[in-house]
Protein backbone atom coordinates (compact mmCIF):
# COMPACT_ATOMS: atom_id res chain seq x y z
CA UNK A 1 0.00 0.00 0.00
CA UNK A 2 1.22 3.51 -0.77
CA UNK A 3 2.46 5.71 2.00
CA UNK A 4 -0.02 8.01 3.70
CA UNK A 5 -0.26 11.44 2.04
CA UNK A 6 0.37 13.18 5.32
CA UNK A 7 2.57 15.98 4.04
CA UNK A 8 -0.17 17.78 2.15
CA UNK A 9 -1.05 21.21 3.47
CA UNK A 10 -3.65 21.11 6.22
CA UNK A 11 -3.20 17.47 7.13
CA UNK A 12 -2.11 16.29 10.56
CA UNK A 13 0.23 13.38 9.95
CA UNK A 14 -0.64 11.32 13.03
CA UNK A 15 -4.38 11.59 12.41
CA UNK A 16 -3.94 10.75 8.74
CA UNK A 17 -1.89 7.67 9.61
CA UNK A 18 -4.33 6.52 12.29
CA UNK A 19 -7.24 6.69 9.85
CA UNK A 20 -5.18 4.83 7.28
CA UNK A 21 -4.54 2.07 9.84
CA UNK A 22 -8.31 1.62 10.21
CA UNK A 23 -8.70 1.38 6.44
CA UNK A 24 -5.87 -1.15 6.18
CA UNK A 25 -7.41 -3.33 8.91
CA UNK A 26 -10.85 -3.01 7.32
CA UNK A 27 -9.49 -4.43 4.08
CA UNK A 28 -8.51 -7.65 5.88
CA UNK A 29 -11.17 -10.18 6.88
CA UNK A 30 -9.00 -11.94 9.45
CA UNK A 31 -7.15 -8.99 10.93
CA UNK A 32 -3.47 -8.11 10.65
CA UNK A 33 -0.39 -8.32 12.83
CA UNK A 34 1.58 -5.23 13.74
CA UNK A 35 4.28 -6.26 11.26
CA UNK A 36 1.76 -6.67 8.45
CA UNK A 37 0.21 -3.27 9.08
CA UNK A 38 3.62 -1.61 9.18
CA UNK A 39 4.62 -3.34 5.95
CA UNK A 40 1.48 -2.26 4.11
CA UNK A 41 1.85 1.33 5.29
CA UNK A 42 5.60 1.33 4.67
CA UNK A 43 6.23 2.66 8.15
CA UNK A 44 8.44 1.52 11.06
CA UNK A 45 6.77 -0.87 13.47
CA UNK A 46 7.53 1.49 16.34
CA UNK A 47 5.55 4.28 14.65
CA UNK A 48 2.57 2.03 13.93
CA UNK A 49 2.67 0.56 17.44
CA UNK A 50 2.19 3.99 19.06
CA UNK A 51 -0.72 4.86 16.80
CA UNK A 52 -2.46 1.52 17.08
CA UNK A 53 -2.08 1.47 20.86
CA UNK A 54 -4.00 4.75 21.02
CA UNK A 55 -6.70 3.39 18.69
CA UNK A 56 -6.95 0.30 20.88
CA UNK A 57 -7.29 2.36 24.07
CA UNK A 58 -10.26 4.17 22.49
CA UNK A 59 -11.73 0.85 21.23
CA UNK A 60 -11.41 1.73 17.54
CA UNK A 61 -9.35 -1.45 17.17
CA UNK A 62 -9.05 -4.61 19.25
CA UNK A 63 -6.31 -7.21 19.52
CA UNK A 64 -7.07 -10.92 19.31
CA UNK A 65 -5.76 -12.79 22.37
CA UNK A 66 -4.84 -15.96 20.48
CA UNK A 67 -2.48 -14.50 17.85
CA UNK A 68 -2.19 -10.75 18.52
CA UNK A 69 -3.83 -9.74 15.25
CA UNK A 70 -5.59 -6.38 15.13
CA UNK A 71 -9.26 -6.11 14.14
CA UNK A 72 -11.73 -3.24 13.97
CA UNK A 73 -13.12 -2.41 17.41
CA UNK A 74 -16.59 -2.12 18.89
CA UNK A 75 -16.52 1.68 19.06
CA UNK A 76 -16.72 1.92 15.29
CA UNK A 77 -19.90 -0.15 15.44
CA UNK A 78 -21.28 2.13 18.15
CA UNK A 79 -20.58 5.22 16.05
CA UNK A 80 -22.17 3.56 13.03
CA UNK A 81 -25.26 2.78 15.09
CA UNK A 82 -25.54 6.41 16.12
CA UNK A 83 -25.25 7.48 12.50
CA UNK A 84 -27.93 4.98 11.51
CA UNK A 85 -30.22 6.40 14.17
CA UNK A 86 -29.70 9.90 12.79
CA UNK A 87 -30.81 8.70 9.35
CA UNK A 88 -33.80 6.85 10.87
CA UNK A 89 -35.03 10.03 12.52
CA UNK A 90 -34.73 11.96 9.27
CA UNK A 91 -36.82 9.38 7.46
CA UNK A 92 -39.39 9.34 10.24
CA UNK A 93 -39.60 13.12 10.41
CA UNK A 94 -39.70 13.95 6.71
CA UNK A 95 -43.47 13.55 6.08
CA UNK A 96 -44.42 15.76 9.03
CA UNK A 97 -41.77 18.33 8.12
CA UNK A 98 -43.02 18.53 4.55
CA UNK A 99 -46.60 18.96 5.70
CA UNK A 100 -45.70 21.75 8.11
CA UNK A 101 -43.66 23.57 5.48
CA UNK A 102 -46.43 23.29 2.90
CA UNK A 103 -49.20 24.24 5.32
CA UNK A 104 -47.51 27.30 6.82
CA UNK A 105 -44.96 28.25 4.20
CA UNK A 106 -42.24 28.54 6.84
CA UNK A 107 -38.86 26.91 7.44
CA UNK A 108 -38.95 23.61 9.32
CA UNK A 109 -35.99 22.17 11.23
CA UNK A 110 -35.08 18.85 12.80
CA UNK A 111 -32.28 18.77 15.35
CA UNK A 112 -30.61 17.03 18.26
CA UNK A 113 -28.02 17.88 20.87
CA UNK A 114 -24.35 17.37 20.09
CA UNK A 115 -21.69 18.47 22.58
CA UNK A 116 -24.00 20.98 24.22
CA UNK A 117 -25.21 22.59 21.01
CA UNK A 118 -28.12 22.12 18.63
CA UNK A 119 -27.03 20.06 15.64
CA UNK A 120 -29.35 20.47 12.66
CA UNK A 121 -30.10 17.08 11.09
CA UNK A 122 -32.56 18.22 8.44
CA UNK A 123 -34.22 21.34 7.11
CA UNK A 124 -36.96 22.32 4.70
CA UNK A 125 -36.44 25.93 3.76
CA UNK A 126 -39.26 28.35 3.01
CA UNK A 127 -39.34 30.82 0.15
CA UNK A 128 -38.49 33.82 2.28
CA UNK A 129 -36.36 36.92 2.12
CA UNK A 130 -35.09 36.11 5.62
CA UNK A 131 -32.02 33.86 5.66
CA UNK A 132 -31.88 31.54 8.66
CA UNK A 133 -28.37 30.33 9.43
CA UNK A 134 -29.23 26.72 10.13
CA UNK A 135 -27.89 24.54 7.35
CA UNK A 136 -27.89 20.79 7.85
CA UNK A 137 -24.82 20.01 9.96
CA UNK A 138 -24.69 23.53 11.41
CA UNK A 139 -24.69 24.13 15.16
CA UNK A 140 -26.39 26.82 17.22
CA UNK A 141 -26.68 27.50 20.97
CA UNK A 142 -29.36 25.66 22.90
CA UNK A 143 -30.46 28.36 25.32
CA UNK A 144 -31.88 30.70 22.68
CA UNK A 145 -33.31 28.39 20.01
CA UNK A 146 -36.67 26.62 19.82
CA UNK A 147 -35.11 23.20 19.32
CA UNK A 148 -32.49 23.85 21.99
CA UNK A 149 -35.04 24.86 24.61
CA UNK A 150 -37.24 21.86 23.80
CA UNK A 151 -34.22 19.60 24.37
CA UNK A 152 -32.92 21.38 27.47
CA UNK A 153 -36.33 21.40 29.13
CA UNK A 154 -36.30 17.61 29.37
CA UNK A 155 -33.00 17.44 31.22
CA UNK A 156 -32.72 17.43 35.00
CA UNK A 157 -32.12 20.73 36.78
CA UNK A 158 -28.60 19.55 37.62
CA UNK A 159 -27.87 18.81 33.95
CA UNK A 160 -29.23 22.18 32.89
CA UNK A 161 -27.11 24.07 35.42
CA UNK A 162 -24.06 22.05 34.38
CA UNK A 163 -24.78 23.00 30.77
CA UNK A 164 -24.99 26.68 31.74
CA UNK A 165 -21.78 26.48 33.76
CA UNK A 166 -19.89 24.83 30.90
CA UNK A 167 -21.17 26.86 27.96
CA UNK A 168 -22.60 30.04 29.43
CA UNK A 169 -25.55 32.04 28.13
CA UNK A 170 -24.07 34.28 25.46
CA UNK A 171 -26.43 36.98 24.11
CA UNK A 172 -27.14 36.76 20.39
CA UNK A 173 -29.76 39.52 20.45
CA UNK A 174 -31.13 41.90 23.04
CA UNK A 175 -33.88 39.38 23.79
CA UNK A 176 -31.60 36.41 24.57
CA UNK A 177 -31.98 35.02 28.08
CA UNK A 178 -28.60 35.47 29.76
CA UNK A 179 -29.42 34.75 33.43
CA UNK A 180 -29.46 31.19 34.71
CA UNK A 181 -32.51 31.57 36.96
CA UNK A 182 -34.53 33.12 34.14
CA UNK A 183 -33.64 30.28 31.82
CA UNK A 184 -34.58 27.71 34.45
CA UNK A 185 -38.04 29.33 34.78
CA UNK A 186 -38.38 29.44 31.00
CA UNK A 187 -37.54 25.73 30.67
CA UNK A 188 -40.01 24.82 33.41
CA UNK A 189 -42.66 26.63 31.38
CA UNK A 190 -41.60 24.70 28.28
CA UNK A 191 -42.05 21.40 30.11
CA UNK A 192 -45.52 22.40 31.34
CA UNK A 193 -46.87 23.67 28.01
CA UNK A 194 -45.17 21.09 25.78
CA UNK A 195 -43.50 23.51 23.37
CA UNK A 196 -40.69 26.06 23.30
CA UNK A 197 -40.69 29.55 21.85
CA UNK A 198 -37.69 31.48 20.55
CA UNK A 199 -38.98 35.03 20.33
CA UNK A 200 -36.24 36.93 18.54
CA UNK A 201 -33.61 35.47 20.87
CA UNK A 202 -31.31 33.99 18.26
CA UNK A 203 -32.05 36.45 15.46
CA UNK A 204 -33.87 39.78 15.48
CA UNK A 205 -37.30 39.57 13.90
CA UNK A 206 -37.37 35.77 13.93
CA UNK A 207 -39.87 33.66 15.85
CA UNK A 208 -39.53 29.89 16.28
CA UNK A 209 -41.77 27.22 17.77
CA UNK A 210 -40.07 24.01 18.92
CA UNK A 211 -41.49 20.71 20.19
CA UNK A 212 -39.75 17.65 21.66
CA UNK A 213 -39.56 14.26 19.97
CA UNK A 214 -39.30 11.14 22.14
CA UNK A 215 -37.34 8.14 20.93
CA UNK A 216 -38.40 4.50 21.28
CA UNK A 217 -37.13 4.52 24.89
CA UNK A 218 -39.25 7.55 25.82
CA UNK A 219 -36.26 9.90 25.99
CA UNK A 220 -36.18 13.31 24.30
CA UNK A 221 -33.26 13.12 21.91
CA UNK A 222 -34.62 15.21 19.04
CA UNK A 223 -36.87 18.19 18.44
CA UNK A 224 -38.66 19.80 15.53
CA UNK A 225 -39.24 23.50 14.97
CA UNK A 226 -40.90 25.95 12.61
CA UNK A 227 -39.30 29.37 12.08
CA UNK A 228 -40.57 32.53 10.44
CA UNK A 229 -40.74 36.29 10.74
CA UNK A 230 -42.39 37.72 13.85
CA UNK A 231 -44.70 39.80 11.67
CA UNK A 232 -46.07 36.57 10.14
CA UNK A 233 -46.25 34.41 13.26
CA UNK A 234 -48.64 35.96 15.76
CA UNK A 235 -52.20 35.71 16.99
CA UNK A 236 -54.39 32.88 15.72
CA UNK A 237 -51.80 31.80 13.17
CA UNK A 238 -49.16 31.38 15.86
CA UNK A 239 -51.63 29.49 18.06
CA UNK A 240 -52.40 27.08 15.22
CA UNK A 241 -48.71 26.70 14.40
CA UNK A 242 -47.98 25.72 18.01
CA UNK A 243 -50.72 23.07 17.93
CA UNK A 244 -49.61 21.63 14.59
CA UNK A 245 -45.91 21.61 15.53
CA UNK A 246 -46.76 19.62 18.66
CA UNK A 247 -48.88 17.24 16.59
CA UNK A 248 -46.02 16.77 14.14
CA UNK A 249 -43.60 15.99 16.99
CA UNK A 250 -46.03 13.40 18.34
CA UNK A 251 -46.38 11.81 14.90
CA UNK A 252 -42.61 11.52 14.59
CA UNK A 253 -42.44 10.07 18.11
CA UNK A 254 -45.03 7.49 17.12
CA UNK A 255 -43.11 6.64 13.94
CA UNK A 256 -39.92 6.07 15.93
CA UNK A 257 -41.68 3.88 18.48
CA UNK A 258 -43.35 1.79 15.79
CA UNK A 259 -40.20 1.66 13.69
CA UNK A 260 -41.86 2.91 10.56
CA UNK A 261 -42.53 6.21 8.81
CA UNK A 262 -45.97 7.70 9.36
CA UNK A 263 -47.46 10.04 6.73
CA UNK A 264 -49.55 13.09 7.45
Amino acid sequence: MAKSNSNKTGKIQSVDRALTILEVIADSDDGLTLAQIAERMELPKSTVHGLISTLRDHKYVKQAEEDGRYLLGIHLFELGTRLARSWDIRDAAKPAMRWLSKEFGETVHLGCEENGEVLYLDKIAADSLVTIVSDIGARLPMHCSGIGKALLAHKSDAEIRRHIANLGLAPLTGRTITKADELMKELEKVREQGFALDDGEIMEGLRCVGAPIFDADGIVRYAISVSGQVKDLYGKRLERLIIETQKAAKEITYALKKGRVQSK
